[in-house]
């Protein structure tokens, strides 16, 4: 039996490759207030891959992505119903947990753009209140520098569940967060912050596999979640932009990309799954590798 607890794959890239429609900046947003029942399906098909969490598909939902699209007024409903999407298909599985997703302030993988730590906490705060009663965990992600990660757990903190804080590392120096800080500097904030888990996430696998080694077996649980980018453009990293810029490696099959999990779980993670284009099959195969009961 293993202890190895795994998480589901990517949400929105899946979303968008069985949406009809055009992806846009508002990413999974989109489709789960226009096609909820696919967000469900993608939970299900998760699940019945092997994974043991469902992460809700509210990562973009924040005030400062839906305000510039007139969405605020719907912030807590669209909040309920990405919890509810999860919570269906852990329910119709029989089993499972469902972590609620909360991504960056500002942009994914510009640490620069967040608020000050202060004000993105009470931010932050707001969502994990909201979304606690509904879920098991809280899982704050693709935080890009140690400022941002703060701000998250100290708000995240107040929903009195646990809290996987989740980082992105820079793409051609695992050692760094995006924005330069050192990946290890989060260790002290978990002294801090007492977060239940940290993990590295929606980083090429490569950089993932440089960055574990510095957290890991420091007394915090440790994970990793990587993505299936050939890396993050500066084009979509300036913010405002859709998905579509990004390209999918060809070489991260599923066997591919299970191997490196193992690597992972052999440096001390004990919670792996997927990011952005790491989809079912591949979660499957993660799956095989660290078979449950």
């Amino acid at each position: 039996m293993s202890d190895i607890t795994i998480l589901d794959g990517g949400m929105g890239q899946e979303l968008i490759s069985r949406s009809p429609d055009e992806p846009t900046p508002l990413f999974g947003t989109q489709i789960l207030i226009d096609h909820p029942q696919i967000v469900s399906d993608v939970h299900a098909d998760y699940f019945a891959a092997g994974a043991d969490i469902a992460t809700t598909n509210s990562y973009a939902l924040l005030h400062d992505r839906l305000e510039k699209h007139d969405l605020d007024h719907r912030f807590q409903e669209l909040h309920q119903a990405a919890c509810n999407a999860a919570i269906a298909a852990r329910d119709a599985h029989g089993a499972g947990k469902v972590a609620g997703s909360i991504g960056p302030l500002g942009w994914s993988y510009r640490a620069d753009m967040a608020p000050p730590i202060d004000e993105a906490a009470a931010l932050y705060a707001e969502i994990a209140v909201l979304q606690a009663p509904m879920v098991d965990m809280i899982m704050c992600e693709t935080m890009s520098g140690l400022d941002q990660a703060e701000g998250a757990l100290k708000g995240a903190t107040q929903g009195d569940k646990p809290v996987w804080i989740c980082c992105s590392v820079d793409d051609e120096d695992g050692t760094k967060f995006r924005n330069g800080d050192p990946i290890d500097g989060i260790l002290k904030l978990a002294e801090t912050y007492e977060p239940a888990a940290v993990l590295i996430n929606c980083s090429i696998p490569e950089a993932v596999s440089q960055a574990l080694p510095l957290i890991s077996n420091k007394g915090v649980p440790t994970g990793a979640y990587a993505n299936g980018f050939t890396k993050i453009t500066k084009e979509f990293a300036s913010g405002q932009t859709s998905v579509d810029l990004l390209q999918a490696r060809q070489d991260l099959t599923p066997a591919a990309y299970a191997d490196f999990t193992e690597r992972w779980v052999e440096m001390g993670a004990t919670i792996i799954g997927g990011c952005c284009e790491v989809g079912p099959a591949h979660i499957a195969e993660v799956a095989k590798r660290f078979p449950h009961g």
